[in-house]
């Protein structure tokens, strides 16, 4: 269900193949036909759902740590790569947007993975990536800082879309940027909600994933897919099992403008489904826009360095240098 102002949207939960980019890729093809066939018009999947999440940083360091971290580099995702081709493809046989959690690799380097969001369009290429401005407590040992450069509001004919890693949206100034260029549809992509940290409850309210979501949506006005992931320690490969010291049951919901849970929670493997209206992110921004009418420039204003971090500068000259170039 997909016009200017009407939109279908998609949280995909389920559990990537850990450490096998290529089956997960198919998984992930496969669950985009299956969002494509609800009618949705944009589907997320949860933080580094490809190829999943780096479990094995929680646990005790042992040699089979370094072993998980170099496959798991092995099995990261370089933008573009036939990986991302295929996912391309899925995007527009399915005829949605797609925005999904990858674990990406460098592509100069080949030595550095990146908590990275990716952004595909219903035309089958690729709108943008966002990594993770910064990782989490033991991320850190897995992951690179990210930098602005993906930052971005994406135009789509049936709304502005963004989207954010986890605990980014704690840290407040990435979402107000994303908030001041008037995002209308936002992906919050978590790894999953972790029962073993949780206090017991009926409806899960406790967990940072469901009420910074809520906060979100809130104050930016907009729809939140807050997405989760899923893993279990019967689906980690034997010779990671020792590592394998959390679980996420995912939790997926999604939100309204207003901050309400519209769908959701959502338990197992599933699509969880709601629809929206331009006409409801009107009415949210009429009232609270913090971009714009509902904020103080000339008291507080956020600065955003958008340009790539790139370590190597190379300033030497083509040619041979000579004494006449100083003069």
């Amino acid at each position: 269900m997909t016009s200017d102002t009407h939109f279908r949207l998609a949280a995909i939960q389920a559990a990537a193949v850990p450490f096998d980019r290529d089956a997960s890729v198919e998984k992930a093809c496969h669950l985009i036909g299956e969002a494509g066939a609800m009618g949705a018009t944009i589907a997320a999947f949860g933080e580094t759902w490809l190829p999943g999440y780096p479990f094995f940083c929680h646990a005790p360091t042992g040699p089979s740590t370094f072993r998980a971290m170099a496959e798991y580099l092995d099995n990261a995702v370089e933008i573009p790569s036939p990986a991302t081709d295929r996912l391309c493809a899925a995007a527009e046989a399915a005829g949605l947007d797609v925005v999904i959690g990858v674990a990406e690799r460098d592509a100069v380097t080949k030595g550095t993975v990146y908590c990275t969001l990716l952004f595909i369009g219903r035309e089958g290429r690729l709108l943008g990536r966002h990594r993770k401005l910064k990782p989490t407590f033991n991320e850190r040992s897995v992951w690179a800082d990210g930098d602005a450069a993906g930052l971005r509001v994406h135009e789509r004919p049936y709304g502005r879309i963004s989207g954010l890693n986890c605990w980014e949206h704690n840290t407040m100034l990435p979402g107000y940027a994303l908030a001041a260029q008037g995002t209308q549809i936002h992906v919050a992509a978590w790894p999953g909600r972790e029962p073993a940290v949780a206090p017991p409850s009926p409806t899960p309210l406790w967990p940072r994933q469901l009420l910074l979501s809520r906060a979100f949506a809130s104050q930016a006005g907009c729809y939140v897919i807050a997405v989760g992931g899923m893993r279990s320690h019967e689906i980690t490969p034997e010779r990671y099992r020792e590592l394998s010291t959390i679980e996420y049951s995912g939790d997926s919901v999604i939100i309204d403008p207003r901050g309400e849970v519209i769908a959701g929670p959502a338990q197992g493997e599933t699509i969880l489904i709601a629809d929206g209206s331009r006409q409801a992110v009107l009415a949210a921004k009429a009232l609270c826009d913090i971009g714009g009418h509902y904020s103080r420039p000339d008291l507080l204003r956020l600065i955003v360095d958008r340009n790539p971090q790139e370590r190597v500068i190379d300033c030497g000259f083509a040619g041979r240098v000579t004494p006449e170039m100083w003069e």
